[in-house]
């Protein structure tokens, strides 16, 4: 069959096929990339660390955040949504990398915490049931081709609570990651590695919701609790009130 669009989802799903070179980084497929990616636990990934993001940390001790239902999007292995269950929060976990959600699972079961970890597609998923006080993302919106920030906020549009939190933390422009325009990235048929976004950028693509911080992240010592780098951006937003 050579006539194949018929709905949103078709589009989609033909764009997707456009960036087949880093299709297992960000679809539900085998995930083959991220499996490799987190089999040697020993590399020396800056996010491979226990310890929380900085951000999440400085949210919490300030008030900004208080203890609800949560949704780790792209949780890795787990270590903010281990922070945030030790805390009081009710945890989701998703991940499309079973070896990451294994190692979550492991992590979890040490630090006595309890964290519901799903293996899959987050846009897909029947697993993550809203609404959530919190989503919070960690390095998944940057991993993301452009065309597929529309099923990102349609899934916030599902599953976060009108009122409630959206944290992101996503490279920075001028620190990491591509800063070529989504034109272009469709032109090469690749993400680079990931997105880049600058503050201005973060606004606009979420400018229904009140922005509440927005900032650079703070480096952090190598070995210490927490993790922070300052080529990445770690932003605040709240979903209005009014929103269902």
């Amino acid at each position: 069959m050579n006539r194949t669009i018929r709905t949103i989802e078709d589009v989609l799903a033909l764009m997707d096929r456009m960036f087949a070179a880093d299709a297992d980084r960000w679809t539900g497929s085998a995930s083959t990339w991220w499996d490799g990616f987190y089999a040697d636990r020993s590399k020396p990934v800056p996010f491979f660390v226990p310890g929380p993001d900085e951000s999440l940390v400085s949210y919490l001790e300030r008030g900004l955040l208080r203890p609800g239902r949560a949704l780790d999007l792209g949780c890795g292995p787990g270590r903010n949504a281990i922070h945030l269950a030790s805390l009081g929060f009710e945890v989701d976990a998703v991940d499309l990398s079973p070896a990451a959600v294994t190692w979550g699972r492991e992590r979890a079961g040490e630090a006595g915490a309890e964290v519901r970890f799903v293996c899959g597609d987050a846009f897909t998923s029947t697993e993550l049931r809203g609404p959530y006080d919190l989503v919070y993302d960690s390095g998944c919106l940057h991993h993301l081709p452009p065309h597929r920030r529309v099923s990102y906020r349609a899934l916030l549009e599902r599953v976060l609570a009108p009122g409630g939190h959206l944290a992101v933390t996503c490279f920075a422009a001028g620190g990491m990651g591509s800063e070529k325009s989504d034109e272009e990235l469709y032109r090469d048929g690749q993400l680079h590695g990931g997105l880049a976004y600058t503050p201005q950028e973060l606004r606009w693509l979420f400018a229904d919701y009140a922005e509440v911080e927005l900032r650079p992240m703070t480096q952090q010592p190598q070995g210490g609790p927490l993790f922070g780098a300052p080529f990445l951006l770690s932003a605040l937003f709240r979903r209005s009130p009014g929103i269902s």
